[in-house]
């Protein structure tokens, strides 16, 4: 059990039974590593504690975990139909110019062909113009730079969603 000093949000992911605390993960993270070390982490005692968790298991992930993760956001610009959280995150693209669009479409697939996956960036509150500056400068990166930015904007991406997750209310 959590202590009564515990942000409610939080106190309720850390009674979840397993299954459903590692539904909520997935839908945060798509990695199974990810969110099996955080499920190992529980209880927590502070937001920040769960953060600092996510960061440090993101430091973890391996390639493969990375991909996995990274498998589980759609490309910027085409938010899945009936996912809130990537058209909440994506929300400089919905006002973008079909010009901007078709620009970004172009260019996710010519980072798609390079890197072998979608351009990953933390899209909370960048516009749309933002985005494609973006991917315009990273598509020149290095395999190997270009991983640890992911891995760098992935855990931004979990931090928010899990912030979302432990203070949303019952």
């Amino acid at each position: 059990m959590t202590s009564t000093s515990t942000p409610p949000g939080l106190a309720r992911f850390n009674d979840l039974e397993e299954r459903a605390a590692l539904a909520a993960l997935h839908e945060a993270c798509a990695s199974t590593e990810w969110a099996r070390r955080l499920l190992a982490g529980r209880p927590y005692a502070t937001p920040e504690d769960l953060y600092t968790a996510s960061d440090a298991a993101m430091a973890e992930l391996t390639t493969a975990d990375l991909r996995e993760a990274m498998a589980g956001h759609p490309p910027i610009g085409r938010p899945r139909p009936g996912d809130p959280a990537s058209a909440r995150e994506q929300r400089g693209m919905a006002g973008a110019s079909g010009r901007l669009k078709a620009e970004m479409l172009e260019l996710n697939l010519a980072y798609q062909e390079k890197f072998g996956h979608v351009f990953l960036i933390c899209a909370t509150g960048r516009t749309g113009e933002q985005m494609r500056d973006a991917v315009k400068e990273r598509i020149g990166n290095a395999p190997e730079q270009e991983r640890e930015i992911v891995r760098t904007e992935l855990g931004k991406i979990n931090r928010i969603r899990l912030a979302r997750l432990v203070e949303e209310d019952a």
